[in-house]
């Protein structure tokens, strides 16, 4: 089932989302002090990519470093990100069988914000 759905989900929403990802990863690896941003954007992209079987949760050791770099990760491109979830997720809640999509790209919002202190991790 969780195949299925991601499957679904690339098609309709999860390909541009990574294409988004990965752009402000780009941008973020042009300079070196900006780079862990940028893998933070890679790793969140593929995640955006793929999302059914897996989920996110909060690193318990992410300190003031990782606040203050989601401060500055929230004014780069985090509010373009989450901007991009926010429409996909408005789209995708047209139609009734998209209801489910659109809840997941909701649900994206606050890690698209605030990507510095949180891990992937596979679902059982």
């Amino acid at each position: 089932m969780k195949t299925l759905l991601n499957i679904i989900w690339l098609v309709f929403s999860g390909f541009w989302l990574f294409l988004g990802y990965m752009f402000a990863a780009l941008i973020m690896c042009v300079l070196i002090v900006t780079i862990p941003w940028g893998i933070a954007a890679a790793r969140i992209g593929v995640y955006a990519l793929w999302p059914f079987g897996k989920t996110v949760i909060e690193t318990p050791n992410a300190g003031i470093a990782s606040l203050l770099g989601n401060v500055v990760w929230v004014v780069l491109a985090g509010w373009w990100i989450a901007l991009e979830h926010l429409l996909s997720g408005i789209a995708l809640c047209i139609t009734i069988i998209g209801i489910p999509f659109g809840i997941a790209n909701f649900k994206l919002i606050p890690v698209a914000l605030m990507p510095l202190g949180k891990q992937i991790v596979d679902t059982p």
